[in-house]
């Protein structure tokens, strides 16, 4: 993985929503689950997209 991406991913974490952010520690699988795949497709989205989340 190279500096770009590193950042780009950082950059996703960072802006990363409150909610998500919760819902990342609950002791509930499914709760926990449904977070792990939208911050997936949200690094995902801008590792497609490559300056998206650059936008701030």
């Amino acid at each position: 993985m190279d500096e770009n991406m590193t950042a780009m991913i950082l950059r996703v974490i960072e802006r990363a929503p409150q909610w998500l952010r919760h819902d990342l520690e609950s002791k509930d699988d499914s709760v926990r689950r449904r977070a792990e795949e939208t911050l997936a497709a949200m690094i995902a989205d801008a590792l497609d997209n490559g300056s998206a989340a650059e936008a701030d």
